[in-house]
């Protein structure tokens, strides 16, 4: 196999928002504990459970009725995001004291690449150990990491134990401990994917293995390809540094949610904020975008990206939000929910290059719009990004609570390109 000398790390911290809360509520460290929704209103969903909610058999994505049933003790706290977004960056930064390759996966979990650490700072378990210590000590968490030569090895040994373990996947115990294990358990294998490997009798990641890969491939198409080198240890995909710029041909940002989308209604948030951040640096840096592109990864890691040539070029936060809206509904089909998102303008042009206006468009409400944005532009500018919202960010304050411009990041496409 090849990329032997590589070793990776991933590293998930445990139970991560009701971590956070016990920091700032101890007297709460013997009751079963849950963040998410508003429990005054009766509303919303289980973001994260502690371990004695989890215990009672309180689920991620359970709504709070549910939860109460299933344990009546159980006390609800609402979200606190710059508390979660605070924490970690401090992780991160505890991470990059090992390795500039650290690729985040959501606020709770990245991969870290310390293969060029290892001869100043041990080898990937002593890295490990090193890292869990530290975030125990210095942060009062906890994490689980797994260590490989790869990423889904590593995912794995993250997934393997929890809470606070290490786990280590090598080339002598990965027959052992990935093979024996459901096929489910292995990254990018979905509901559906799951019902097809069954229906084929391959119910374990060493029966996935030991299959045919034509048959898969024959079967699955290129999905059944990727996932037969998965089980084998095969993946390549590389770490990606964090903060990878955009080309300077496009302004694009992108975000990983603060809890998974699950509707058109999550989306359409999360892509106005983008919108509002991506159409911001379009107008401070005197550009206007021809072509608008969104790009999707759902909770598998399964990504793709679509992008659109629009009539006239823009800037206006409205527009560049309705078209990829659309582009969004057209292309995606809710069969996983979705954890990173990025709006992307390309194809620019100066502002104040003209431009043919549209027959069935008023010009003179369109420019509005751009009165509009670029008065709210300079309130921000002088009080603050929260100073002005739009009232469709009232609809979930978890989601809404984060300026994209200054907190985004562009994610790489890390394995389908």
């Amino acid at each position: 196999m090849k990329d032997i000398s590589r070793t990776i790390l991933h590293i998930d911290m445990n139970t991560f928002y009701a971590s956070v809360e016990l920091l700032y509520h101890p007297e709460l460290r013997d009751k079963p504990l849950a963040v998410g929704g508003d429990p005054e209103l009766r509303h919303g969903i289980v973001l994260t459970k502690s371990q004695l909610a989890k215990k009672a058999g309180v689920k991620t994505g359970m709504a709070l009725w549910q939860a109460r049933q299933l344990c009546p003790e159980i006390v609800f706290i609402p979200p606190h995001y710059d508390r979660y977004m605070r924490f970690s960056r401090m992780a991160r930064e505890i991470y990059g004291e090992y390795t500039d390759l650290v690729e985040p996966f959501g606020l709770d979990e990245v991969w870290a690449d310390v293969s060029a650490s290892r001869t100043i700072k041990g080898d990937g378990r002593q890295i490990a150990e090193e890292i869990r210590a530290r975030i125990k000590r210095e942060l009062g968490l906890t994490v689980s990491i797994g260590i490989s030569w790869n990423k889904i090895f590593a995912k794995f040994g993250s997934d393997y134990k929890k809470p606070d373990a290490i786990t280590e996947i090598t080339k002598d115990n990965y027959r052992d401990i990935v093979w024996r294990s459901p096929v489910e358990d292995l990254l990018y294998v979905g509901r559906s994917s799951s019902r097809k490997l069954h229906a084929m009798g391959i119910c374990t990641i060493g029966d996935l293995a030991r299959t045919d890969p034509v048959y898969l491939q024959t079967s699955m198409g290129k999905m059944g390809l990727i996932l037969y080198m998965f089980a084998i240890g095969e993946d390549q995909a590389p770490v990606a540094k964090e903060n990878t710029s955009a080309p300077i041909k496009s302004i694009g940002n992108g975000i990983t949610t603060p809890r998974d989308l699950v509707d058109d209604t999550d989306m359409r948030v999360v892509i106005y904020m983008l919108a509002e951040s991506v159409g911001r640096r379009l107008r401070e840096n005197h550009f206007m975008a021809s072509v608008i592109e969104v790009g999707v990864r759902d909770n598998a890691l399964l990504c793709f990206t679509r992008q659109q040539k629009i009539t006239s070029p823009t800037n206006i936060t409205s527009e560049i939000a309705q078209h990829a809206i659309r582009i969004f509904r057209a292309n995606y089909r809710w069969e996983k929910p979705v954890r990173s998102v990025t709006v992307r303008a390309s194809s620019l042009v100066p502002d104040t290059i003209p431009y043919q206006t549209n027959l069935f468009e008023d010009e003179s409400a369109r420019q509005k719009r751009m009165d509009a944005d670029a008065a709210v532009d300079d309130i921000r500018r002088r009080f603050g990004y929260f100073s002005v919202q739009r009232g469709l960010m009232l609809t979930d304050n978890v989601l809404s609570h984060v300026d994209a411009k200054e907190a985004g990041t562009i994610h790489p496409r890390s394995y389908f390109v």
